[in-house]
């Protein structure tokens, strides 16, 4: 496949890069560190939280391969706060929960980092969980089992219901990489150099829930009863994404008010860090837009 590199363009011109901090968060068990951007000159429209996968950071959503693609940059000059939040056991709770923790006992500790986050900053109309690999899985079990503050919806991307060959991937690196990265020509060079900076071990309490997670989704899904949004890069390698399998997924959402299910062309799984990573985030913060509309019908 050919890529087509455009003309990247830059954010609006009201962004100030300074504004991409560091904070931390109170998570109960564990202090949890993220990076936090916030509209210039007015209030948030609402706020994203973003939630990184499995052996990332928070880093993943402020890309810098190519100007534009960052989530953080992006949100906030489109009028949105974004929290870009370290899972339990990255970054600065790794040493507090070495093992990390259950994808179950994530979405308590989040939900008190969320908590913490609507205590002290304003949130806008309310909270979106916008959420990558594993991340969407804590996303979907902390709007299941969790009291989330004015939770307004979920963006679920590279993470689905049924798997492809999962145990290749778990048992062999390289497949782990083919999984996660080709094809190459999809990413900017420069997002390897860059991804050594937010990458990190994964805990080993994530990894049974890995295995486990087929099981567990039929629960989880049916307690979402919010707006919820998947995206499936075109050369997503983890899950199956045929139209029958996602007839099935949202046939498993009945109790969501919206289902709405998107391909990503031109990318891989990992699609925050790829060429076609700014499309992506416009798409995910007109699906943010979509419903900060929908709760102030309400």
């Amino acid at each position: 496949m050919t890529v087509i590199n455009p003309t990247p363009l830059q954010p609006h011109s009201s962004f100030d890069e300074s504004q991409v901090r560091s904070i931390d968060l109170d998570g109960g068990d564990a202090t949890l560190s993220a990076l936090i951007t916030t509209p210039v000159r007015q209030p948030p429209r609402g706020t994203i939280v973003a939630l990184h996968g499995a052996g990332m950071r928070a880093g993943y959503f402020h890309g810098r391969a190519l100007p534009g693609m960052s989530m953080l940059e992006l949100g906030a000059a489109l009028g949105f706060s974004v929290v870009a939040i370290d899972r339990p056991g990255y970054g600065a709770s790794a040493d507090a929960l070495p093992e990390g923790q259950p994808v179950i006992d994530q979405a308590a500790t989040l939900a008190n980092a969320l908590r913490d986050l609507t205590g002290r900053f304003d949130t806008g109309a309310g909270v979106l969980l916008h959420a990558h690999s594993f991340g969407g899985k804590l996303a979907l079990a902390t709007a299941a089992y969790q009291r989330v503050p004015d939770l307004l919806g979920i963006d679920v991307s590279g993470c689905g219901h049924r798997y492809a060959h999962l145990a290749d991937g778990l048992e062999n690196i390289g497949a782990t990489w083919t999984k996660s990265w080709l094809p190459l020509q999809l990413y900017p060079p420069e997002t390897f150099h860059q991804a050594r900076s937010i990458t990190a071990p994964i805990p080993a309490a994530e990894q049974f829930d890995i295995v486990s997670w087929e099981s567990m989704f039929p629960a989880i899904a049916q307690r979402i009863r919010v707006p919820i949004r998947f995206t499936f890069a075109e050369h997503e390698r983890w899950w199956h994404h045929d139209d029958r399998t996602l007839a099935n997924l949202r046939s498993r959402l009945r109790h969501s008010p919206r289902v709405v299910i998107d391909r990503q062309l031109d990318a891989g799984h990992n699609t925050s860090l790829g060429y076609t990573a700014r499309t992506f985030h416009l798409r995910s913060l007109a699906f943010a837009e979509e419903c900060v509309a929908r709760r102030q019908r309400r």
